[in-house]
């Protein structure tokens, strides 16, 4: 009997045939002119995915590293709160679905899910992508202006994934505030860019305010010791590269590296991580250096060496965006 295939691998597979009918260069057009509206001002009263072209191009492209970006996320946040798991998810601006998928990655079993989107297209689209897992086969798929008039059904989990910067200010205030007022847990993922981090340092204090606790990345829930402008929080998932990734931007490479910022709160008690690695470790002979966010809070950088035994063997693996140090 075959092993049921991953989410990562299913929703491979489901995006492997959304381009049937799509000429290479009309794909690459559309994937070209979605990129330019991301890196703009896009005002809230106007969607960017407008037709099933720009959605299939957007999907094919962009969801492999979404959902890359948020199962990180949550798999930092599944380890702060263990045993836990929530019973409901929703997804605000999720399009077609990439963080449905990805906490299906992290949590087993089957939830109430709904998505809610501006962009009819791409929810369409999203519930074509899920019949291809049997756990998203409920999900309810809503269109719904993303902004100041948003109101909420509480749940468990929220989720917003690479929305706050199509947003205003006013309208990335009032989702925020929504989201904490309906949800137990809210997880946030924006571009690894130093806006990106700017918007989910943002969202970070005001989820605090609202009586959040911290869960992850950071292993405490005090100010970010980072001074404004001089650095910026952000980590690396790798991405499997489709033939339109390559077909876009070129290179041989099978895979890149999306950066991503992110925050996950809970209104519960969180267990964070002692520490974080928040640059990539560097190995030397005979020692690592790694950059850690500790519980001070802090940033320092630590020096493990041979002469640590079991720690080094750990430091040696360890990777940007791990708790530190590992769990026994």
């Amino acid at each position: 009997m075959n092993a049921p295939a991953l989410p990562a691998e299913t929703l491979r597979a489901a995006l492997a045939g959304l381009l049937d009918g799509l000429s290479p260069r009309q794909a690459s057009r559309a994937v070209e002119r979605l990129i330019a509206s991301y890196r703009g001002a896009t005002p809230t009263d106007a969607p960017i995915l407008r037709d099933r072209a720009d959605v299939a191009a957007y999907a094919a492209y962009r969801m492999p590293a979404t959902f890359e970006a948020v199962r990180s996320a949550l798999e930092a946040f599944a380890d702060a709160v263990p045993g836990w798991a929530p019973g409901g998810h929703l997804d605000l601006g999720g399009g077609t679905g990439a963080a449905a998928w990805a906490v299906t990655a992290t949590w087993d079993g089957e939830r109430p899910v709904t998505v809610l989107d501006w962009a009819e297209p791409a929810l369409a689209l999203g519930r074509e992508i899920a019949a291809a897992n049997p756990v998203l086969r409920n999900v309810q798929w809503q269109r719904s202006r993303i902004g100041a008039a948003l109101t909420l059904e509480s749940t468990d989990l929220v989720t917003v994934s690479y929305v706050l910067n199509e947003l205003t200010a006013p309208d990335r205030t009032a989702l925020v505030d929504a989201a904490a007022a309906a949800a137990r847990a809210v997880v946030i993922v924006e571009p690894g860019t130093p806006d990106g981090y700017a918007r989910v340092i943002e969202a970070r204090d005001r989820l605090i305010a609202a009586g959040f606790h911290i869960a992850a990345p950071c292993p405490h829930s005090a100010d970010c010791p980072i001074v404004p402008g001089t650095d910026w929080c952000h980590f690396s998932a790798r991405v499997s590269r489709s033939s339109l990734h390559r077909q876009v931007k070129g290179g041989s490479l099978p895979y890149e590296d999306e950066k991503f910022s992110y925050v996950a709160a809970a209104r519960f008690p969180v267990e964070p991580a002692p520490a974080r690695v928040v640059r990539k470790p560097q190995i030397r002979k005979g020692q690592v250096l790694l950059d850690l966010c500790e519980t001070e809070p802090s940033l320092n950088r630590a020096t493990v060496t041979k002469r640590h035994g079991d720690l080094y063997k750990a430091a040696r693996d360890a990777d940007w965006g791990d708790a530190w140090p590992p769990a026994p």
